[in-house]
């Protein structure tokens, strides 16, 4: 262990910045990163605000961030495919690589996962962090650290486009245009569908969302959304559907949207059970998928990105030192309409 500055959550409502005992040594199969740039997570606001989300309850000082990019500085034994001075973005979750879930390629759902900023791991907003290479990744040289530090939250878009096994000319539906919704619907159009829907009550955000090529915007205050989906696909309904507002009001409509035979991908996650119509469901034969983070995802989101198919340097909203961290969290907590990702740059 060695003392380190870092942003901490020292408890609900109270950040910190200030040195923090972080483990610095490399071990076999890892690497030491350099951190670039960190994005600023809903979890990591959500733990600030409320201290817990679900059983993960802050109950010590807790270093923050999970969305992050920067440069090998040392590597560890037998570590062959990084070296010191590549550029690279790490997964943030690391299960154990013996378990049936990991076995089965499921990691994701490991329940010995550990995860960075997720109750007790520490995260990343730190100058250095040792992690497993097997779960760094190179960037290109196209890839700016900015793009790279996206890589996880879009890693959660192309889970859930994945999930939904889009078929090339599809209709989606986005529930929801805060930044997953947003990446959803990116990842979606990149995967295949023709156009996606996207609602929200937010216009800021939608306007975010309809900057991109065969996003359909609706805000919901103004207009029906079943009926501009039925509007859209003459009478037929939407091929995939993704829930990504975490609204249990959306489950009291969200089987009206999907055509018979099609899919609704949960992933946005409701506080609270939903009620669920099983009758529509059955009838209509709606496939259900659901979504907990990703698997598999980041090599595929780096290569989308690097391709020039997928651009999310729109989504980043404002660029904060690492001395104003505070102030940037601060600023999520406001929840500006206009804001999809805000990040910090440690290394300037």
């Amino acid at each position: 262990m060695s003392k380190v500055r870092a942003l901490v959550l020292e408890r609900q409502h109270e950040l910190a910045l200030r040195d923090i005992d972080l483990p610095q040594e490399v071990g076999q199969g890892e690497v030491k990163i350099k951190i670039h740039t960190v994005g600023v997570c809903g979890s990591d606001v959500h733990y600030y605000t409320h201290g817990r989300i679900g059983p993960f309850i802050v109950n010590a000082p807790m270093v923050l961030g999970h969305e992050a990019a920067g440069t090998v500085v040392e590597v560890g034994v037998g570590v062959t495919h990084l070296k010191v001075g590549d550029r690279v973005c790490m997964e943030p979750g690391v299960p154990d690589p013996n378990s049936k879930a990991s076995r089965l390629g499921m990691y994701n759902v490991d329940p010995a996962v550990t995860f960075w900023a997720t109750p007790p791991i520490h995260g990343v907003l730190t100058p250095f962090v040792v992690h497993p290479a097997n779960y760094t990744f190179k960037l290109p040289d196209n890839v700016s650290f900015a793009e790279g530090a996206m890589v996880e939250p879009f890693a959660v878009g192309m889970q859930a486009a994945t999930k939904a096994k889009i078929t090339p000319g599809d209709t989606a539906v986005v529930l929801g245009a805060g930044p997953i919704g947003t990446m959803v619907a990116i990842a979606a159009l990149a995967g295949g569908c023709a156009r996606a829907i996207v609602a929200d009550l937010a216009q800021p955000k939608l306007d975010i969302a309809a900057q991109y090529q065969g996003v359909i915007p609706v805000n919901i205050r103004e207009k029906n959304l079943i009926e501009e989906v039925r509007r859209l696909t003459d009478d037929w309904g939407a091929d995939v559907v993704f829930e990504c507002s975490g609204s249990p009001k959306a489950w009291e409509t969200v089987m009206e949207l999907p055509r018979p035979g099609g899919v609704i991908v949960a992933v946005g996650l409701p506080v609270a059970p939903v009620g669920f119509d099983v009758s529509t469901a059955s009838t209509k034969e709606i496939r259900i998928e659901t979504v907990f983070r990703y698997a598999h995802q980041y090599e595929r989101s780096i290569a989308l990105i690097a391709s020039g198919r997928v651009d999310l340097k729109p989504l980043i909203s404002e660029t904060f030192k690492f001395e104003q961290s505070i102030e940037a969290f601060d600023r999520a907590v406001e929840a500006r309409p206009s804001d999809v990702k805000l990040q910090i740059v440690l290394d300037q």
